[in-house]
């Protein structure tokens, strides 16, 4: 039998794309999204229905949803996985306090609260893996974006603080860093801006949430025993 991995965010692109990936490799999954069942389904079609353990629908914004989906977790969790969230773009004097609460709930409240209560368990085991989804923005900052750009960073800071703490209990945390994905976040952006950004990127082309996935892959796997606290970029040599 597979490890057991909670999936945050299973529903988006790049969460159903590590779904994909993790199935085939064996892993058994608990999903949880937020209202896109209709994705959740399309995506058990396309794995093997053995890896799907559990689905659990949960607003992470709602520290009410984050508690009812931790007392849905009976299965062993021996890993988890951190690939939701929302952008928020605009100008930051425009910035509602109300936003800035959501934002900070959804990208790194929850995820801290999720940790900690699994943690226990992990160290008790002397393994477990964390794996962020976080952004190109988290590292260099993007304007319009200064919200995102502010809480993707304190997810880089989270993997790096926690992976020092917790390595010598045998749990590896690590982030995988993506630049500019094809993902329907980006597809309101006009064709002309889209190619501004491959412009700006030497590989000339956006990534695809299928080389998110394949990096998660590698951290999930044993070829990353060493590696602890880092942030992987991916993102074609923006940055």
């Amino acid at each position: 039998m597979g490890k057991n991995v909670l999936l945050i965010g299973s529903s988006g692109d790049i969460g159903s794309a590590i779904a994909r990936s993790l199935a085939a490799e064996g892993f058994q999954l608990l999903l949880h999204f937020y209202q896109n069942k209709e994705a959740i389904e399309k995506l058990k079609t396309e794995i093997p229905a053995e890896a799907v353990l559990e689905e659990i629908q949960a607003d992470l914004r709602n520290e009410q949803e984050v508690e009812k989906l931790l007392n849905q977790l009976v299965y062993t969790v021996d890993a988890v996985i951190f690939a939701s969230g929302k952008a928020s773009i605009g100008l930051f004097q425009d910035a509602t306090e109300s936003m800035m609460g959501e934002m900070i709930a959804l990208h790194v409240k929850t995820p801290w609260k999720i940790c900690n209560r699994l943690l226990p368990e992990m160290i008790q085991r002397k393994s477990g893996k964390i794996i962020f989804i976080t952004s190109i923005w988290g590292n260099v900052g993007a304007s319009n974006e200064v919200i995102y750009s502010s809480v993707k960073g304190a997810q880089n800071s989270f993997v790096k603080a926690l992976a020092k703490e917790v390595a010598l209990s045998g749990i590896a945390v690590n982030a995988v860093s993506p630049g500019f994905i094809n993902t329907k976040m980006n597809q309101q952006l006009l064709p002309e801006e889209k190619e501004l950004i491959t412009n700006e990127i030497p590989a000339n082309r956006a990534g695809t949430p299928e080389e998110v996935a394949n990096a998660v892959s590698f951290l999930m796997s044993d070829k990353s025993s060493y590696m602890h606290g880092e942030i992987l970029n991916i993102n074609g040599g923006w940055s």
